[in-house]
This record gives C-alpha cells, sequence and structure tokens, in this order.
C-alpha cells in the first residue's frame, strides 16, 4: 500500500483520544509568549481566526468540537440550507489561530501556568551553606544505622539455611 492510504487509514480508525489530540491549533504570537506553548487542544469558548480556506480572515468563538467529524463550528460560519435554515460548517483546527483562551477549566489554568519557566530565587550565602549541610549530614546518619541492623539477620538467616541444606 502507499503511504498516504496507510495514512489516511491510520487517521480513519484512530480511537476516541486520538481523534481528541488531533483537534489542537497554534497559539496567537502574543498567546505563546505568554505561556511558553505553540499550540494547544480547542475548546469551546475559545477566540479564534480562520486562517485558511472560504472562510479566511473570519475571527470567531468556537461554539462546537466535534471528534466525529473532526473539525471545530465557529461562531458565525454558517450554511443555508435549500429546505431553509442554517447548519454549522465545520473547519479542521489546523486551518485556525487560537487569539484568546476560554480559562474557566482549572486544569487548564494550572497546566498553562506549569509551561512557565521557573524563576531563580536569590538568597543570602549563608543560608545556603549551613542549611544544606546539616540536612545532608542528619539524612546520611538514618540510613547508616538502618543498614548496619539489617545485614546481620540476613547473615544469620543464610548461615541458618545452608546448615539444614547440607545435613
Amino acid at each position: 500500500m502507499k503511504p498516504t492510504t496507510i495514512r489516511k487509514k491510520m487517521l480513519y480508525a484512530a480511537s476516541q483520544h486520538l481523534q481528541s489530540k488531533q483537534l489542537g491549533a497554534h497559539l496567537s504570537k502574543d498567546l505563546k509568549e505568554k505561556y511558553h506553548c505553540s499550540s494547544m487542544r480547542v475548546i469551546e469558548g475559545d477566540s479564534v481566526k480562520v486562517l485558511r480556506g472560504e472562510f479566511k480572515g473570519i475571527e470567531g468563538k468556537v461554539t462546537r468540537v466535534s471528534t466525529e467529524k473532526r473539525g471545530i463550528a465557529i461562531e458565525g460560519i454558517k450554511r443555508e440550507k435549500l429546505k431553509g435554515g442554517n447548519v454549522d460548517i465545520y473547519i479542521h483546527p489546523s486551518n485556525v489561530v487560537i487569539t484568546s483562551l476560554n480559562l474557566e477549566d482549572k486544569w487548564r489554568q494550572s497546566r498553562l501556568e506549569g509551561q512557565k519557566p521557573t524563576t531563580t530565587k536569590t538568597t543570602s550565602p549563608e543560608t545556603k551553606e549551613t542549611k544544606p549541610k546539616e540536612q545532608k549530614e542528619a539524612k546520611k546518619e538514618k540510613p547508616k544505622e538502618i543498614k548496619n541492623e539489617s545485614k546481620p539477620d540476613d547473615k544469620k538467616d543464610k548461615s541458618k539455611n545452608e546448615k539444614k541444606g547440607t545435613k
């Protein structure tokens, strides 16, 4: 089979958690600088701008995310039916840039904050020298005591088992 047909087959037969991962879009330059993250999964409530296709340049909020159709429905992008009424048009998230994020979800918010680089803390040189040495010494003493106690027991058990086996 050709590589393209294999790729299409993999996309079609993907499980739901993999389909969900495929609904990611790039962040705008402002959001990239703020959160130090280049892309994110699109959810309802995010504001996006369409970059490619028939609706290029349109901005709006995401009203619905469909893993089955592998697309997102955007506010203001609809098509009229022949018998009347409007239908949402689903656009693939790769053709979209996220301009503002919906941060109502606490997990998503904490994940974005976790992506930030850590700042270095400044402390006086005296506290650096005294505290770590005291803590290291205390930690070293405890394990040695435990190890010494367990070794003789093991030797006694082994010697008893060897004597029983030889008789």
